[in-house]
C-alpha cells in the first residue's frame, strides 16, 4: 500500500478493481478543507482515461506491473505468438487485442509485453520499424510540381502514402503512433 503523497507519474496503481498508470497528479492545498491530490489515470484493461480526486494521505494499493521482452514468433488466424528468449515459454495472445499492433510486427521481432499478473494487458512496439514496400504502383512522370504521394502496400498489409521515389523492395520507416511513412530505411 501506498500513500497519495507517494504518488509520481508513471506509477501504477489499483482504481476500482483496476490497474491503472498515473498520467499526471497535482497536490492541491486549498484556502479552506482538506488537502487532496488531483490525478489522471488510465486504465490498462480499457485505455480509458479518468480524472479523480484523492482526498490527502488515502491509502491505495500499488499495480505490479510486469514487463516482459519476447520474440515474436508466429500468428495462426485469431492469435498471435510470443515466445520468452530466456525461458522458452510461448505466450498466446488474441488477435482482437493487438489489432493496432498487428499492423507493426514481423516474425522474429523483439516486443515488450505488459503484464498484470498472469495476465497480459498489451503489448509495447517499437516507436519506429522498418518495413518492406512490396506493392507499388509506379510514379507517373511530371506529376511532381507538389508534394505528391502514393499508397504502397508493406509485407505486414499495412497500406500507407509515401513520396513518389518509393518503389517496391525498398525498405521505409513507419512511426507506429500514427502508422504514417517517416523516411527511407
Amino acid at each position: 500500500m501506498i500513500t497519495t503523497s507517494d504518488f509520481k507519474t508513471g506509477m501504477t496503481i489499483i482504481y476500482n478493481g483496476d490497474p491503472c498508470v498515473i498520467l499526471d497528479f497535482q497536490h492541491v492545498k486549498p484556502g479552506k478543507g482538506q488537502a487532496f491530490v488531483r490525478t489522471k489515470l488510465r486504465n490498462y484493461r480499457t485505455g480509458s482515461t479518468v480524472e479523480y480526486s484523492f482526498n490527502a494521505g488515502v491509502k491505495v494499493e500499488q499495480a505490479l506491473i510486469e514487463k516482459r521482452k519476447m520474440q515474436y514468433s508466429y500468428s495462426s488466424g485469431d492469435t498471435y505468438c510470443f515466445m520468452d528468449l530466456e525461458t522458452w515459454e510461448q505466450l498466446d495472445i488474441p488477435a482482437e487485442q493487438m489489432k493496432w499492433e498487428a499492423n507493426f510486427i514481423l516474425e522474429g521481432m523483439e516486443i515488450e509485453i505488459v503484464m498484470y499478473g498472469s495476465e497480459v494487458l498489451g503489448i509495447n512496439i517499437p516507436e519506429k520499424v522498418a518495413l518492406e514496400v512490396v506493392e507499388s504502383a509506379p510514379a507517373v512522370a511530371g506529376n511532381t510540381a507538389t508534394n505528391a504521394t502514393k499508397e504502397v502496400k508493406l509485407e505486414t498489409g499495412w497500406v500507407v502514402r509515401v513520396p513518389l521515389f518509393i518503389d517496391q523492395g525498398e525498405k521505409i520507416i513507419v512511426t507506429t503512433f500514427d502508422g504514417k511513412y517517416s523516411s527511407r530505411a
